[in-house]
Order: C-alpha cells, then structure tokens, then sequence
C-alpha cells in the first residue's frame, strides 16, 4: 500500500492570524511506506495559538522524523504509541502554560493526528480538530472532546439542539490551557484505496458530510496535485458560505 499526501491553510476571512498548524509526511522502510499526518488548531490573542500550534505540531513531526524508524526497526506496539504520544502532548502542555502564565497570557491548541503503516493506522485527539475515514461513506474517527459533543454523546441534548447550540466551541482540554491532558486514541486497521482527511473545526462547519465525500472520493483525488486542489475547492467554499475561522485540512490517499 502507497501513499499519497496534500495540505492546505488558510487564514479565512476574518481572522488577523492563521493560528492553525498542518503537516504531512511519507516514509518507508524497505518496501514499506507509512504516512503521518498532523493538524493543529491555536487558539489565544494575536499570535499566541499560532505559537501553541506550532509548537506541539513541531514536537510531533520531530517525532516522526527521529524517533519513529526507531521504533519501526524494532516494532510497534499501540501501548508504545499511546505511551509517548501521551508523554509528548504532556510535556508540551506544560511547556506551553508555562510560557504563557510567564508572559501573561492564555494560550492552547488542539491536536490530531494520524500515523499510518502497512497493518495498522494511529490516531490521537485532543479538542475538536477532526480525523475522518472517506471510502465510500465518510467515517469520523475522533470523537469531539467538547461539552456539547460529551451531552450529545449523553443524551443530555438531541442532535437538533447540538447543531445551533452556542458552546459548540467550547473545549472540555486543549494542550497549554488544561491542567492535565487526556488524549483520546483510536487504532484500527487502514483501508485501501481510501482518503483520510484531518481539519480544524474550521474546514467542516460549512461543509456536509455529502460535499466532504464527494471532494475528497478516493477516485477523484488520484495524485497530490488533483488533491491539494480539491482542499483548496472546499476551503474557497467555506469562506464564500462565511466560516470565520482559520480552515486547515490535509488529506492521506491509500493506494
């Protein structure tokens, strides 16, 4: 199974910053690709999520970067990913409140993010940034850590009253802004010939699960090219429908 990667941000149409965060990577070993996806969505005045985002994006890819084939040459286990992914997103919470408590200012980011290998595909989450499976039908892996998302999942509220209700945006952690993080994890077999699409809440408040589907199909997002046009398609799509937010997705295409 190959790999095929494209990523798209942009600042929308109110914002002064973009203080969403995105990266996209391949590698093999041998004649084994795998593929690492991450999206992080900042959140704090001026800059300041811009700065959280960058930084827990920057933690993560320098993982994959250094200690990832580490990890392959000898094996990967899911207790091993949740044990330091876990251990990075902890340390950079405490490095990112403590930079801000000393500066005066609250600062955070969400988190998402995907690796995918031959067997196997690893997810982590913290806040409502999103992790979706497209192949036929569209699948959201991640689950929303947000109140309204916890009351819904409750039956507290209906999925009517969850659709308008003002505290969407309300996170229950995010990484810089929560004294303890608990990230979730979702592990599962990847499929072939599937895209698997990450965003900011940003990317998908304008967007359907039908329009997501149809953009993203993995027949019609056959090369990167083709792909990071397709991002671009619905990202011109959220500002003319008037999203507010920074919109950020990167796409992975299983072959």
């Amino acid at each position: 199974m190959n790999f095929i990667i494209a990523a798209d941000t942009d600042i929308g149409i109110v914002r002064k910053t973009n203080q969403d965060s995105t990266a996209c990577l391949v590698g093999q070993a041998g004649d084994h690709p795998f593929a690492f996806g991450v999206v992080c969505d900042g959140m704090g005045g001026l800059a300041k999520g811009e700065l959280a985002s960058a930084t827990l994006l920057n933690a993560m890819v320098t993982w994959f970067k250094q200690e990832f084939p580490v990890l392959l040459a000898g094996g990967i286990e899911d207790s091993v990913i949740r044990a330091r992914w876990t251990e990075i997103v902890r340390s950079n919470n405490e490095t990112i409140m403590a930079y801000g408590a000393k500066n005066g200012f609250h600062l955070g980011t969400t988190l998402s993010a995907i690796l995918l290998t031959q067997e196997r595909y690893y997810v982590i989450n913290v806040g409502d940034s999103r992790v979706y499976e497209i192949a036929g039908a569209v699948r959201q892996i991640t689950e929303d850590q947000t109140v309204v998302a916890q009351e819904l999942k409750y039956g507290i509220i209906t999925p009517e009253q969850a659709e308008n209700d003002p505290r969407n945006s309300v996170l229950l952690q995010c990484v810089g802004a929560s004294q303890v993080v608990n990230p979730d994890f979702f592990f599962g077999t990847p499929v072939r010939n599937a895209t698997y699409l990450l965003c900011s809440d940003g990317f998908r408040h304008k967007i359907t699960p039908g329009e997501m589907a149809q953009c993203f199909a993995p027949q019609a997002n056959t090369n990167a090219a083709q792909m990071r046009a397709n991002i671009r398609a619905l990202i011109e799509l959220n500002k003319q429908r008037m999203e507010k937010d920074n919109i950020t997705a990167a796409l992975i295409r299983t072959l």
